[in-house]
């Protein structure tokens, strides 16, 4: 058999270091294309650029090939797997500079987006983040990134030749790999927290008394069995298996009590 193929994006764009950290991990046993967007795309989820046009063009960066998307995380993956018929074995996003743990970061990640749309198109995909001590550190220019990601690499090569031999879990359609900042303990199978902000919304006047605002949050850390947030804090890396089908299981008994009163 030949080295496999895959098909390497991110939502941090196509100049992130962690990117290119996790393409070093994974060109050492595998074909890498790597097609990402632009610019910064954090927080765009799973959406998807259906009312204009997109731009794909190549680009050398390092001396490596690569593709470069004008559009959002998931338009990258779309444009790879369509636009250049790129027919991978996996699809991997990351390394994400900052961790995505819970239900709700996993709902607004573009780089758990991607991967999230990769399943949809029936190819198995494993998204990776990398813990941010610092928060501010997630919102700098990821090209200047300080961190020779050699931690972050040796478990994107572990998990990705592991699950590339022996496949993904039943019923399960993708992995959401997240990776501690400190020393690793170990690796944990974990599901997803709960809430992990407090949103609020700050108001402020510009230099001409005109109000604009900033979503912001507290982070809420809630110590649960098994919870990736759990696992992520004890410095274990946090290994989530996620489906698509967001049906809530266990309220259909109670909703059919509900219809049958209607």
């Amino acid at each position: 058999m030949g080295r496999p193929k895959i098909l390497l994006t991110n939502d941090d764009g196509i100049n992130s270091s962690a990117i290119w950290a996790a393409y070093d991990a994974l060109s050492e046993f595998a074909d890498v294309t790597v097609v990402a967007p632009a610019v910064q795309q954090s927080a765009v989820g799973r959406s998807i650029s259906i009312f204009e046009p997109l731009r794909l063009n190549k680009i050398k960066i390092s001396g490596h090939d690569a593709y470069v998307a004008e559009g959002r995380p998931t338009d990258a993956l779309l444009l790879g797997l369509y636009a250049l018929n790129l027919n991978p074995d996996l699809v991997v996003s990351g390394i994400n500079l900052g961790e995505n743990i819970s239900y709700e970061s996993i709902n607004t990640s573009g780089t758990v987006g991607a991967a999230m749309e990769a399943a949809n198109q029936n190819v198995p995909s494993i998204a990776f983040s990398l813990e941010m001590k610092n928060d501010g550190d997630k919102f700098i220019d990821p090209r200047v990134k300080e961190n020779n990601f050699s931690q972050a690499k040796e478990v994107v090569s572990k998990v990705v030749k592991y699950f590339m031999k022996n496949g993904l879990p039943k019923n399960c359609h993708l992995l959401n790999v997240n990776i501690p900042d400190a020393e690793i303990k170990g690796y944990r199978s974990t599901i997803l927290g709960t809430r992990l902000f407090d949103t609020s919304v700050e108001k402020r006047l510009d230099p001409r008394g005109k109000p604009y605002y900033w979503i912001c949050g507290k982070p809420i850390y809630i110590e649960e069995e098994n919870s990736d947030v759990t696992a992520l804090r004890e410095g274990y890396v946090s290994v989530t298996p996620l489906t698509m089908d967001n049906t809530a299981y266990k309220a259909c008994k109670e909703l059919e009590k509900m219809i049958d009163g209607f």
